[in-house]
């Protein structure tokens, strides 16, 4: 049954959802023909966005194997046929992983740390894996290499001092530069709204964006909003989220919103949907006034928001479903592990000599 829902009443993530289908399908037209039997099979199971991200990545890699495969140069990438990928070895999959350490592409220079090996590693790997099990190739070398091993990194999160100290920073703006308080002056409800409620609720970018005024329920102090994964969800927030959703919202009714962005909650300044780069950028613009040693992210106040909630109450799956994990090994990974503050607290524990 088909659904015939204009542009004007879709949520934010379905606009999200449309746009990467829209792009995905003009990435897969630039693929070899079989791919798109590959990207029918996980169109139930992988979001659009993945999919998407699949596409760019599974295409770096028929990129590669043009490149630097002289009878492959030959032909166009469209042309490619199933055979290429049984006589891809090994030996070619090391060299694909050594060459996206630092590539050239369209005229700009891209490289790629652990992080983005994997993952373009991943997506290779996965459809080697869906034309094996169909019994349409032979050999499946990626299946024959490890995959990239991430180092674990410390939590980098915002300690309690210092999140009062962005909170007076935003509100204030003291600490910017003059250039940024004339803005200031005039995002500074807005900005004191958004940052509290990443910090107050511990959503993501993404949802916070995609808040929709009839989203929001003072009566509950609740917001609706879509989680990633296609979830829809409830999360709720405390006063001081609600006193600076409220002073906000009387500015927000004044504002006059360009065509289709009526019903958003956070506007930027050409009164549209604010962006998820405007709010990392506003993040980065007021935490490197109060910390230099420490890159904060939207991410990064999830972060602090998980882990004071688990200091709080010592209840991981309280965490896990309130920041909306759907693996409970995800959370216990990140906000389970208190080994630095173990360590501080076993340095003061230990003395070498008896206080007198």
């Amino acid at each position: 049954m088909q659904n015939n829902i204009s542009s004007d009443n879709l949520k934010y993530y379905q606009e999200q959802d449309k746009e990467n289908i829209l792009k995905l399908r003009a990435v897969i037209d630039t693929l070899p023909k079989f791919c798109r039997e590959y990207f029918l099979s996980i169109a139930n199971s992988k979001a659009a966005r993945t999919r998407l991200g699949y596409a760019y990545d599974i295409r770096t890699f028929f990129e590669f194997l043009h490149e630097q495969n002289p009878t492959l140069n030959k032909l166009n990438i469209r042309d490619f046929t199933l055979n290429v990928l049984d006589q891809v070895t090994r030996e070619d999959i090391d060299e694909y992983l050594d060459y996206i350490s630092l590539y050239d592409h369209e005229g700009r220079e891209l490289s790629n740390e652990l992080v983005g090996k994997k993952r373009k590693a991943a997506a290779v790997r996965s459809m080697f894996n869906y034309f094996f099990k169909m019994d349409k190739i032979s050999h499946n070398a990626p299946s024959k290499i490890e995959m990239p091993k991430l180092k674990e990194k410390p939590i980098i999160r915002l300690e309690p001092n210092e999140i009062v100290e962005m909170l007076d920073v935003v509100e204030e703006g003291d600490k910017l530069t003059d250039k940024q308080k004339i803005y200031h002056n005039k995002t500074r409800i807005r900005d004191v709204a958004i940052i509290t409620l990443l910090l107050g609720t511990g959503i993501r970018v993404s949802e916070c964006v995609g808040i929709d005024l009839n989203d929001l329920d003072f009566e509950n102090c609740g917001i609706s909003i879509h989680r990633k994964g296609g979830k829809d969800s409830v999360i709720y927030f405390g006063d001081e989220v609600r006193d600076a959703l409220m002073a906000y919202l009387a500015e927000r009714n004044l504002i006059v919103p360009i065509t289709g962005h009526e019903k958003a909650l956070f506007l930027s300044l050409q009164n549209r949907r604010i962006s998820v780069r405007a709010v990392e950028n506003l993040v980065k613009k007021y935490a490197k006034n109060v910390t230099s040693l420490k890159k904060i992210t939207p991410h990064k106040l999830r972060s602090t928001y998980g882990t004071n909630l688990y200091r709080e109450t010592g209840d991981i799956y309280l965490v896990a479903d309130v920041l909306g994990h759907s693996d409970i090994n995800t959370t216990r990974k990140h906000y389970a592990d208190q080994s630095d503050e173990n360590r501080r607290r076993a340095a003061r524990i230990v003395r070498l000599r008896e206080n007198n």
